[in-house]
């Protein structure tokens, strides 16, 4: 369909690593990004993955009460992460226990993908999983793209390499455990919706990127990396008309300052499943 001057465009909102837990600093980010989406006026939000914390069923019903806006009128999608994963394992339940799924709405077509394994259970086991047969499912959910959509797959974890962004990430890698890297068929899944899809969208890693992979087909192929959503207080806005994108992703700026967590935020988390396994093998 040709582009016309008249017809509106539609705002579609990436956010990532939200990480809420049920601290008054969680609880403010949240409301001041929800804040923001609001008065962008975007049309859809997708949030990949990393809603929760400690995957937990308490932090989970406090993102949907922050986002009962989106969710109850339908305009909210999102997926697991691995932080969704140890814990109450609140994240399973995300895709109804599909690897893949899609969701149609007005001017856009999204392929789910869920890239959190059981061995997320363990949270120091933070790396993803992508299997040939999850990337031959999106394989097939992107013939059922109508031509006039724009068409994007979600997942968690990133799909090319990037950048360490800390000494613990430089130590693990150099120990060679997997966390930091990849997902092994990242390039495989890459090659196999070039050209008939127009962004990839993820998080796990929280300082944001993006990559411009040309055109190997119809459409020009776009990768973007979120970064944490909380900790930078802000989010890309994509514009799109006929299933086109219009000009450049924008960021837009949450009414609450930027406050990067440290390593520090992890610490608790990660004595409690330390303790909770310490627990179960001696009892």
């Amino acid at each position: 369909m040709p582009i016309s001057f008249s017809m509106a465009s539609l705002k579609l909102a990436h956010l990532s690593d939200l990480h809420l837990d049920m601290s008054r600093e969680s609880d403010v980010a949240a409301s001041s990004l929800v804040k923001a989406l609001a008065a962008q006026e975007v049309d859809h939000v997708v949030v990949t993955g990393d809603l929760t914390h400690r995957g937990s069923h308490a932090e989970f019903q406090r993102f949907r009460e922050h986002f009962a806006p989106w969710m109850e009128t339908g305009r909210l999608t999102f997926i697991p992460g691995n932080h969704d994963r140890p814990g109450e394992d609140v994240g399973s339940g995300f895709m109804e226990g599909r690897k893949v799924h899609t969701v149609e709405k007005a001017g856009l077509f999204l392929v789910c993908v869920d890239s959190t394994g059981e061995h997320n259970r363990n949270y120091f086991h933070s790396h993803g999983e992508l299997t040939e047969g999850v990337v031959d499912e999106v394989d097939r959910a992107l013939e059922a793209a109508p031509k006039d959509t724009l068409v994007a797959v979600l997942l968690h974890h990133h799909v090319m390499p990037l950048p360490l962004e800390s000494f613990p990430e430089w130590i693990a890698t150099k120990c060679g455990l997997p966390h930091a890297s990849e997902l092994a068929l990242g390039s495989r899944l890459l090659e196999r919706v070039g050209g008939r899809c127009d962004l990839v969208l993820h998080g796990h890693r929280h300082i944001p990127s993006e990559a411009d992979l040309g055109s190997p087909g119809e459409r020009t192929l776009r990768v973007y990396n979120s970064g944490s959503s909380t900790d930078l207080g802000r989010f890309r806005v994509f514009s799109h008309m006929a299933g086109r994108l219009v000009g450049e992703a924008e960021w837009c700026q949450a009414s609450e300052p930027a406050r990067p967590r440290t390593a520090v935020h992890n610490v608790r988390p990660a004595l409690q499943y330390l303790v909770g396994q310490l627990g179960m093998a001696l009892f």
